[in-house]
């Protein structure tokens, strides 16, 4: 077996470390400071061409720590920018007492028992590209699950991302999306709320919309059933604000 293959499986076996599946997960981790143990490529110098290409901002850490691996030897399937890395993941009791912490400058969206690993990885990456201060997911789906890094572009490491049981919720208004609320138009949504999304099939949950504070609505075409999970999520964070525009800029 070859060597960089064999310290790979052990440190998978190890536990504690994100998968990042493709040079966009690898390039948003190193950016947002992930403790990245581990890259590897069929091809390193193409890897490291991209990164100057595209990130030169961390071309000379993708460059360090890069080396040849056969990824069909350890991984499912192979991305097609054929580079995969191992980074550690964040602090929990970290992440909790961050997203905590008041003043807020940013929302936390609250994903209510999300079904689709996907949609969640989406929200992720909405919620690190608007500055929002974490998702927190409630209910059975991990939110750190090898999918919904992948979905998210490795973006879990520019905001914070929990699990975490109803009465664990960060403080501040909860502002739940429903139907029946008040159109979002109408309504300011501060910095310290926290935005509820039900799940893909069912909405919100009786024990979320009880624990509400606030019921707001989406513009929606009559007939028209509902958005996508991301698409609500997007458009709620629009309707806040997003960061400002100096903060907003940047390598994409």
């Amino acid at each position: 077996m070859d060597e960089t293959v064999r310290e790979w499986r052990e440190a998978e076996q190890a536990g504690g470390l994100v998968l990042l599946d493709g040079f966009h997960a690898v390039k948003h981790a190193l950016r947002f400071g992930a403790d990245v143990r581990m890259v590897i490529a069929e091809d390193p110098g193409a890897v490291r061409a991209l990164a100057r290409e595209l990130a030169p901002d961390v071309e000379d850490a993708v460059a360090r720590l890069v080396r040849r691996a056969g990824l069909k030897e350890v991984l499912p399937r192979v991305h097609p920018t054929g580079v995969a890395a191992l980074a550690v993941r964040p602090d929990r009791a970290a992440g909790i007492a961050g997203l905590g912490r008041l003043p807020r400058p940013a929302p936390v969206v609250v994903l209510d028992n999300p079904r689709n690993l996907g949609n969640v990885g989406a929200v992720v990456r909405l919620a690190a590209g608007f500055g929002a201060t974490g998702v927190v997911t409630r209910g059975d789906l991990d939110p750190w699950h090898p999918n919904v890094v992948r979905a998210g572009a490795g973006l879990h490491y520019a905001t914070t991302v929990e699990r975490l049981a109803l009465e664990e919720l960060p403080p501040g208004p909860l502002y739940a999306l429903d139907p029946e609320g008040e159109d979002i138009r109408a309504l300011t949504l501060p910095d310290d709320s926290l935005l509820a999304f039900g799940s893909e099939r069912h909405g919100i949950s009786p024990e979320l919309r009880a624990r509400a504070d606030h019921l707001v609505s989406l513009p929606m075409r009559t007939q028209v059933s509902s958005y996508n999970l991301a698409t609500s999520v997007a458009m709620t964070l629009f309707h806040w604000g997003g960061p400002p525009d100096e903060e907003g800029a940047g390598p994409a």
